[in-house]
């Protein structure tokens, strides 16, 4: 029996506005149509697991306490019952971690936990390191243009102007996708399949 199909969403630039180091639930703004987007692809039956890299814990800027607060007011922004499970890492970039995006620890654990197909699930972020992330978790990845989106480097299967069009994306049937199940729209195709090089933020 093959497991459930899932979205892996980054946090920060994907379903709510970037605010580096949010450790202020007043500051949370989620993106318009995300949680409309999230109930369709739950009606959809897919399961919802957000992995957001949150090194503000491990540079001493935030707590634990604080990030979980900024947690459930974005869950209350977004709706009861659209998230089946948040995975955070707060290791700092340049010490091992399997867990830190781009490793794929938590999508690995999200999909361990809770019976996931990765071969026929997505992982949607703003940033190369969820890219890469999805791809060494052998899951198929979207860029959205949201957060960081534009100013990346990175070979997505698809990029999209937002969360809920990523999630109409993946809602689409494989023979859709075009070639390979997959494919960038002709309005966000960046050149050569790259974005413009930029340093984003330090999550």
């Amino acid at each position: 029996m093959s497991g459930a199909r899932a979205l892996f969403l980054d946090r920060d630039g994907t379903l709510m506005e970037e605010v580096d180091y949010c450790a202020d639930p007043a500051k949370v703004r989620v993106y318009p149509g995300v949680p409309e987007a999230l109930r369709r692809i739950k009606q959809a039956g897919w399961r919802t697991f957000i992995v957001t890299n949150q090194s503000g814990i491990g540079r001493g800027l935030m707590t634990e306490a604080q990030y979980r607060a900024v947690q459930d007011e974005l869950s209350r922004q977004l709706g009861a019952d659209v998230i089946d499970a948040a995975y955070f890492c707060p290791d700092l970039p340049g010490t091992p971690s399997t867990r830190r995006k781009p490793a794929p620890g938590m999508v690995l654990e999200a999909a361990a936990e809770h019976g996931i197909d990765l071969p026929n699930s997505f992982l949607v972020g703003d940033k190369s390191s969820d890219i890469e992330c999805g791809q060494r978790a052998g899951v198929r990845t979207i860029l959205v243009l949201t957060g960081y989106g534009a100013q990346q480097r990175c070979s997505p299967d698809f990029v999209a102007t937002d969360f809920p069009h990523a999630v109409a994306f993946a809602l689409q049937p494989p023979n859709a996708r075009g070639p390979g199940g997959a494919e960038r729209p002709p309005s966000t195709r960046p050149e050569e399949g790259y974005f413009p090089a930029r340093t984003p933020g330090r999550r």
